[in-house]
Formats: structure tokens, sequence, C-alpha cells
């Protein structure tokens, strides 16, 4: 069947209306502004949570992890492992639990991290995510110590200053405090941009954070691409199985940490998605009902190309050919608006900003003739409330397509429903009283 004349008069029915339903703009404009809400906020939790996910893997858990090691054979699995295709760096790492107290008194409970002083030179991506406050990375020095920006401002540590260190591992053990404690000179203030981190991380030189615990190191391993985790243990088993001393070294992937947090931020960001997709219901049912309506004003053309030869489904694609039409049009323009602001998020919240500033603005220079309190200038996200320098966006391509998909089917579904009502109409009968 030849759908030229179809498409041609289903074109006349959206753009050349003289009807009472409603105006299929509305039904565009609807899918254009559910398109477009779920890909901005999708794209900015998806920042969200990429964001911390990547804090948490390039920062804490790494990729894949393998230990314990030896001390002195920690070069030989290194070197080993670095052979493995896919393998970025191979950091040793040692860490435990600990109470510091600064020189104003008060103590902390800190997560405290040995590392060698070539750290940054070994793995970059570690690199990129500690910002210095102050000093640098410099823990050549065994009585160095590097403290988090939050973690510094609490114990009112600036450079230089002294911190004592001890051992929780000590003092469970029921040594004497002093027993377990260190004196350390802060060299260091960095910021991740994490606060879990800022506010309880430390980092030694890995040879004095052998001193508090007899735990041997671990080595923390970057990959490439951290979702061939699972293909790269085995790579990683198999390349120090022929190797003595080896045996019991325990292998585990950044999937057996944070695992349940891992699976909260899923399920939020699923729950979300279905939250703001009911918008696509409401705009489905909106058009649900207007191609119902346009179905009875048009029964008696409906009928006469029902008299003349037309199908019964060549009725039915006419609606549906101008449901997909309106979902297209909405889904495409949403799709391109969301992309824009969600590329822009920042001097979008500015403009924002700007705008209701503007109005408080205005506001407050009426108020000020009747001598009553200013209202204060908006800050969607104020540093002083909210830990984050930016609004961080992320756009998944799959994800846009899908929404794109939603919004596009939604308008395509409703019309094929609402021209289900041709079926009942009888072309002799439509006919006989017109």
């Amino acid at each position: 069947m030849k759908s030229q004349w179809i498409l041609f008069i289903s074109l006349r029915y959206i753009f050349r209306r003289k009807s009472k339903s409603p105006s299929p703009v509305f039904s565009i404009l609807g899918i254009a502004i559910g398109v477009m809400a779920l890909v901005v906020i999708i794209a900015v939790m998806n920042g969200f949570q990429l964001s911390f996910i990547e804090s948490i893997l390039e920062l804490s858990s790494y990729h894949l992890r393998a230990g314990p090691v030896k001390t002195e054979q920690i070069e030989t699995a290194r070197n080993e492992i670095l052979k493995t295709e896919g393998v970025k760096s191979v950091i040793p790492f040692h860490e435990f639990q600990a109470l510091i107290r600064g020189r104003l008194g008060g103590q902390q409970s800190v997560l405290i991290r040995g590392l060698s002083p070539d750290a940054l030179l070994q793995d970059e991506a570690l690199s990129s995510r500690l910002e210095f406050k102050e000093g640098f990375f410099n823990i050549k020095e065994n009585k160095s110590i590097l403290l988090g920006s939050e973690l510094s401002r609490k114990m009112n540590a600036v450079l230089g200053d002294e911190i004592n260190v001890f051992s929780i591992y000590s003092i469970l053990g029921g040594e004497e405090e002093d027993a377990g404690t260190h004196v350390f000179t802060v060299t260091g203030v960095f910021e991740t941009g994490y606060y879990e981190y800022d506010t309880g991380w430390a980092i030694i030189n890995i040879q004095s954070a052998s001193a508090f615990s007899d735990l041997e190191p671990v080595l923390g391993i970057k990959l490439t691409n951290h979702f061939n985790d699972l293909k790269l243990l085995d790579n990683a088993k198999q390349s120090l199985s022929g190797l003595s001393g080896f045996d019991d070294m325990q292998f585990s992937t950044w999937r057996d940490y944070n695992r349940s947090f891992f699976g909260a931020l899923r399920t939020e960001k699923l729950f979300m998605f279905i939250l703001v997709g009911l918008i696509f219901i409401v705009v489905g049912l909106n058009i649900f009902q207007s191609q119902r309506r346009s179905v009875l004003e048009h029964r008696e053309e409906l009928g006469l190309i029902r008299a003349i030869g037309g199908s019964e489904r060549a009725g039915r694609m006419i609606f549906t050919y101008g449901g997909a039409l309106i979902g297209f049009m909405g889904a495409f323009t949403g799709v391109c608006l969301g992309l824009l602001i969600a590329s822009n998020i920042a001097s979008f919240f500015n403009g924002l900003e700007s705008v209701f500033n503007f109005f408080i603005s205005i506001i407050n220079y009426f108020a000020a003739f009747f001598k009553t309190a200013d209202v204060e200038n908006i800050s969607f996200f104020s540093p002083a409330i909210f830990y984050i320098k930016e609004i961080p966006s992320r756009i998944i391509k799959g994800e846009i397509f899908l929404i794109f998909i939603f919004g596009f089917m939604s308008a395509l579904l409703a019309a094929w429903f609402a021209s289900r009502r041709i079926s009942r109409l009888k072309p002799a009968e439509v006919l006989r009283y017109e």
C-alpha cells in the first residue's frame, strides 16, 4: 500500500486544523519539556554519581587489589603485573586506622595510607585527583604527613605543624599510649573534592606505615578500562602463578568494595528515571484524548475514505503518522535543548541566579521605602552549603537515545490506541446522515 496520500492527509490534519481539539503544538511542547527535563536531570545525576565513583576508584579502592605481599617482593610482583596488557599502573600501599592529635588538642580518627614518595609519578590519575592547598606531595621523610583539607581545618593544623599519630592497633592491644605514638610534621594539605576523604584521610611514607601494623603492604592496580577488571583479574593471577612466594596472594576487584554504595546509586538513578518519566504518561494521555477527539471530528471524511476503497488500516495510519510526527518533533526538540543545557549547566544556573536576583533586587528596592528586611540573593549551589566547586554534568549517549525513544513512543502508542475507534466506524451509516 502506498502511503503518500496517508501522510498527506495526516499532515493536513496536524497543520491545517480548524477543529476544537487541542493544538498538536501543546503535545509537541509537552514531550519536548519532558525530554529536556529528563536529559538535564539524568546528565547532572550522572555527573554527581560518576564523580563519586571515579573518586572512590582512583583514590581509595583502586581497580584491582593484590596482596598481601612481602616488602622484599613488591618490585618483583609489580614488574610482573605491569607486563599484563591493560594494566596502567601498580602502586604498593599500606593503610590502617589511627588517631591523630593536633597542637591545639583534640583528636580525630582517620584512615592513614602509606605510599611511596614517587606515587604520583607512577599513578597519573592520583596526581590529577589531589589538589594541594598548602605544600605539595612531600613524604620523602619518614615523619612527613599529608592531611585532607577538611581534616586540617578540624585539627587547626597548618603547614609545618606537628601531629601526634597513634595506632588504634596498639591501643586495642593494651599497650601504653606512648608505645604506639609517633610525631609527624605536616608537609602538605590536599583536597580531593570528596568530603569523606578530605575529612578522614591522611598520607604518610609507606615505610613509616609499616611501624603501625604487622600487616603486609597491598598492591593497588589501575587499569586502562576498569570495566575489564574480571578478565584482567585472571590475567594478573596468571602472571604471578609461576613465581614462588605468591601462592597465597589474594586478588579482588572494585566490585567487591563499596558494593552497597554503588547499588544504592544505581537504584536512586532508576527511580529518578521512572519518576521524571511519568511526564511522558501525562503527555501521552493528552495526545490520546486529542487524537480520539480528532477521530470523531473527521469521521465524515474517514467514512468517505472508507467508501472509496480506503482500508481500516489506512484510516488508522493517518492518525498514527500524526502521533509519530508529534513524538519525533517533540523528542528531537527536547533532546537538542536538553543537550544544550546539560553541556552548559554551570552557565544555565548562573543565568537563572541572575534572573532571580534581578527580581530580588527590585523587591529590595521597593522594600526600602517600607523599611522592611532585604531578601537575600539566591545561590542554587552555594559552596557554603554544598561541597562542590561547580555542578557536574555527564552525558551518556545510550541514555540520551533511550530518553528519545521514550518520548517518541509515548506519542506513537497514544495515537495508535486512539485510532482504534476508527474500526467502529461504519461508512454507510456515517454517509447516510451526512
